[in-house]
């Protein structure tokens, strides 16, 4: 099955994606790691994010933040990107998916817990982040996150370091599933496999309880 390349509205611009549709009930959206440092939604850990998903069967959307690609707009700071996760959720939404996900990678994951540290703005089935860039951008203070079931870093990781998550973590949601893949850094070079199974099998277990 091939991915669709889609286009959907955010504020007065309108965003690339590609969509894979496997699912009519859960979906996920995933977000792409920070694009002046070249982050786009076909960089490889986006991309195994993605396989993970679609093992388990879910459709997926990844989509180019604003100013990406071919998607308009210009970057704004991760501020205006949280317009861009809500308007990819709506999409799933007006879709009639019962089910929805939002996963990221480094600045993508800071853009989704930022969107969702408010539940009027945006609610969401379940959260996982994937090397959340705590060593390189704030995350705010009492954050709290209670659809996060599963974190995932490497343990040479400098921008995501695990001595750094792992105290967030208590505050984000104590009953998250942390998981630290020996020897990768934050690129995941030579551990992408290793990535898949480990969130594939995060994503078969029973949803961690919210807190």
């Amino acid at each position: 099955m091939r991915s669709e390349k889609i286009s959907f509205p955010s504020g007065q611009g309108s965003l690339e994606g590609l969509y894979q549709n496997q699912s009519k009930t859960k979906a996920v959206v995933i977000t792409h790691p920070h694009p002046l440092y070249g982050g786009d939604m076909f960089n490889p850990v986006v991309e195994a994010i993605t396989t993970a998903y679609e093992k388990c069967d879910f459709t997926t959307l990844r989509f180019n933040f604003r100013g990406t690609g071919k998607s308009t707009g210009t970057f704004a700071n991760g501020i205006g990107e949280q317009d861009d996760v809500m308007a990819a959720v709506a999409y799933l939404n007006d879709l009639g998916f019962a089910e929805i996900h939002l996963s990221g990678y480094s600045f993508g994951a800071w853009v989704n817990a930022a969107v969702l540290q408010d539940p009027d703005r945006l609610s969401v089935s379940q959260l996982t982040m994937v090397a959340p860039p705590v060593a390189f951008m704030e995350f705010k203070p009492g954050t709290h996150l209670p659809t996060l079931s599963t974190v995932v870093a490497g343990s040479e990781d400098e921008i995501a370091p695990p001595s750094l998550i792992q105290p967030l973590i208590g505050q984000w949601n104590p009953s998250a599933r942390f998981t630290v893949i020996q020897g990768a850094d934050h690129f995941f070079f030579g551990y992408l496999d290793e990535l898949v199974i480990e969130l594939t099998q995060s994503l078969r277990l029973p949803k961690a309880s919210k807190i």
